[in-house]
């Protein structure tokens, strides 16, 4: 349940601790109780239990703990409460806060359905506002330029690391996958015949990714490296070339794109900056957001528009019509 790569908090958390009831930092449960933070992880969907268990260790620090189930949540006021709120909202963007909020409202559910507090306790514990605002989308999409630079790099490797690089490189964008939902992907998810991966996104949602011609080569030149057994679609090479039978790691995803693109010279990007840059890709082709939304898993129109850069580009457009009647004087 911890995740040290939690990203560290800015804030002191004393003036919250100072307002927790004696003892709400450890959680003496019944024998054979499950935490309410375990539970809570438990019944989310695969990809988004890590970040959520992530947003559980935020709090839990705020708490003055490191680890979420060694925190009484049954015990937490909505005084509290609102001081967890006041520290995401004062020290992190809104969506993020918004986030941690609702892994806070699960763990509280879980200790409500596991007869720990009573159902006006719970309410009054749950009834926290979200944070309102908005941010700027973060990271940046990848040029088409980079990413010929990217496969002409991979080209040079050996087998069998160049294909599973070049289909790991080609399907996160292609694809648009999550990293999580990368790294789960079966060869049993793939259906040669139509070209269609099934995945399996955030909120238990299946999808269907059609895959390209140029992925779709690339994804059969590594299945012949790979071969016919069943298990992780991508899988390690080690540094003698040999394929190991385990599943890729999401930091190993991570990872391998910042060294990729630093070999190919290219500026660092992310898993998620592929996501970001197929969605703008497709929406300058002038296919439509719903199909876009379709494609990425969103569950909401809001989220594929914050990529669509048509906006930004007619704002930059705009500002240059704009003339300062500006002349620098020499000193």
């Amino acid at each position: 349940m911890t995740t040290p790569d939690a990203p560290p908090l800015k804030a002191q958390p004393r003036g919250i601790v100072s307002r927790a009831p004696a003892g709400a930092l450890v959680a003496k449960l019944p024998p054979g109780t499950r935490s309410p933070a375990e539970s809570y992880v438990a019944g989310l969907a695969p990809g988004s239990r890590r970040a959520q268990a992530q947003a559980l260790v935020r709090i839990a620090r705020l708490l003055g703990s490191a680890d979420p189930r060694a925190v009484a949540w049954w015990q937490l006021t909505p005084e509290v409460v609102d001081a967890i709120r006041a520290q995401l909202v004062d020290h992190g963007a809104p969506a993020t806060a918004n986030r941690i909020l609702s892994a806070l409202r699960g763990a509280l559910r879980a200790a409500w359905r596991a007869g720990l507090m009573d159902a006006a306790a719970y309410q009054a514990a749950r009834d926290v506002r979200g944070a309102r605002g908005s941010r700027l989308p973060r990271g940046r999409a990848v040029g088409a330029e980079e990413w010929r630079r990217l496969f002409r790099e991979i080209a040079h490797e050996p087998s069998p690391m160049r294909e599973r690089d070049t289909t790991l490189v080609a399907l996160a964008y292609a694809g648009g996958f999550r990293r999580a939902e990368l790294v789960a992907l079966d060869l049993a998810d793939y259906d040669r015949d139509a070209g269609r991966l099934r995945v399996l996104g955030k909120g238990n949602k299946e999808r269907a990714v059609f895959v390209s011609n140029g992925a779709r080569d690339a994804l059969h030149a590594w299945l012949r490296v790979r071969g016919p057994a069943a298990g992780p679609l991508l899988l390690p090479v080690d540094r003698h070339g040999h394929v190991l039978a385990r599943r890729l790691t999401e930091q190993t995803v991570y990872d391998r794109l910042r060294y990729l693109a630093e070999r190919a010279g290219v500026a660092a990007f992310s898993p998620h900056d592929c996501r970001r840059s197929l969605a703008g890709d497709l929406l300058d082709a002038g296919v439509d957001l719903a199909t876009v939304q379709t494609m990425l898993g969103h569950a909401s129109p809001v989220t594929t528009a914050r990529y669509d850069r048509r906006g930004e580009r007619a704002v930059r457009e705009a500002a240059g019509r704009v003339h300062v009647p500006f002349v620098s004087v020499a000193r």
